[in-house]
């Protein structure tokens, strides 16, 4: 069997979550070549030991230059800022190194464009980290859309729930700061929700939205009083190449709600809820159904001929979210393996990002404002 040799950047919260991926995404799915955990890169020296140590990365660098430029490594998983991923991700292309990136893929269109296009040029495997597609309910959700169970898609309604800057003294970070981050709550979390919908409904044609900073100054972790550049509340409305209407609402400073994700689906012929604080069911409603007995009724997505289930436990027997990591690594390295696309692609976030970005311009405008239309096909 062969060897995908994997160099991380990265080693916080995200960099965890990807780590305990590659370590077991081998002893469940049969897989046509494994990962090696070759090496792990943090500028960051104090946390880059005791990281690579406790998940088992067989090597360690301070610079991602270095790391890239390595002929012992063949996927490049990027975990750093989003300031970071361009140049880290073109140079990896460039390498001929495939390339796993943390959403959003970027800052800004003209960013995530470079990247497609350095990474199609390259001919290397791109992917953006979505992994909330890998959800097997939401999985469940794309195949009932599919085969017509809930008709013409009407509405797609979303909400994305975290409270954790709620408190005044919750330090400064580098998502508070725009020019890092290119925006705050808005690329952070409606990304999620953005990539959700055009997955499951279809593409944006058209967004009006607002935002907020509540509170306008942190300190940091060393006293020093910043001033608070991005948004931490974001909402827009939003209109659907297919006619169907959306709205999504991400904050974080929605008091009580630690990781609150939910979703709902309008169709004709049926409807779905989602709520990732119960990730393995999902709500589905049927006008197909006897009307005696008609109504929501819960789906427990834990069977084996569920997405993905078949390489964990028996029925009824729940998966967590860092299952979803592992499936995302599954997928990727499967489509290197086999030279198969894989989606999302960083043409999906390229598409993601103009509609990011064109809510951002609403922000501004106060006014509806069109997605443009992206010049690049899909391949």
């Amino acid at each position: 069997m062969g060897e995908i040799r994997v160099g991380i950047v990265g080693a916080g919260f995200m960099g965890r979550a990807h780590s305990n991926a590659y370590i077991d995404v081998a002893h469940f799915f049969d897989l046509p070549k494994v990962p090696v955990m070759q090496a792990a890169c943090d500028t960051n020296e104090s946390c880059l030991k005791p990281f690579a140590d406790r998940f088992g990365w067989k090597s360690m660098e301070t610079s991602w230059e270095k790391l890239v430029a390595r002929d012992d490594i063949d996927l490049i998983d990027i975990c750093t800022s989003n300031a970071t991923h361009l140049p880290i991700a073109a140079a990896a292309a460039k390498a001929g190194k495939h390339v796993l990136c943390e959403k959003p893929i970027a800052r800004n269109a003209a960013e995530a464009r470079a990247m497609l296009e350095a990474a199609r040029s390259a001919g290397v495997t791109h992917m953006v980290a979505h992994n909330y597609r890998r959800v097997p309910a939401i999985a469940l959700a794309k195949s009932l859309i599919e085969g017509g169970e809930i008709g013409q898609v009407m509405h797609f309604n979303a909400v994305y729930y975290q409270d954790w800057q709620v408190d005044p003294a919750a330090p400064f970070v580098w998502r508070n700061d725009a020019a890092i981050g290119g925006s705050g709550v808005h690329g952070d979390m409606n990304a999620h929700i953005i990539d959700l919908a055009r997955h499951l409904v279809g593409e944006i044609v058209s967004v009006s939205g607002a935002k907020e900073i509540f509170i306008k100054e942190r300190k940091t972790l060393e006293g020093q009083v910043k001033p608070v550049t991005a948004e931490d509340s974001a909402f827009f409305l939003a209109k659907f190449q297919n006619g169907a209407l959306g709205s999504f609402l991400a904050t974080k400073m929605a008091t009580g709600f630690k990781n609150y994700l939910r979703l709902e689906v309008f169709g004709t012929q049926g409807s779905f809820t989602f709520n990732l604080e119960r990730m393995n069911e999902l709500e589905f409603y049927s006008r197909k159904d006897d009307p005696l007995t008609q109504g929501f009724r819960t789906i427990l997505v834990t069977e084996n001929k569920h997405p993905y289930l078949d390489a964990w436990w028996p029925p009824g027997h729940i998966i967590g979210w860092e299952h979803t990591f592992i499936h995302e690594v599954r997928d990727i390295l499967v489509a290197i393996a086999t030279r198969q696309p894989v989606h999302p692609d960083f043409y999906d976030g390229l598409r993601c990002q103009l509609v990011l970005d064109a809510v951002m311009q609403s922000f501004d405008t106060q006014c509806w404002v069109s997605v443009p239309e992206v010049e690049i096909k899909r391949s």
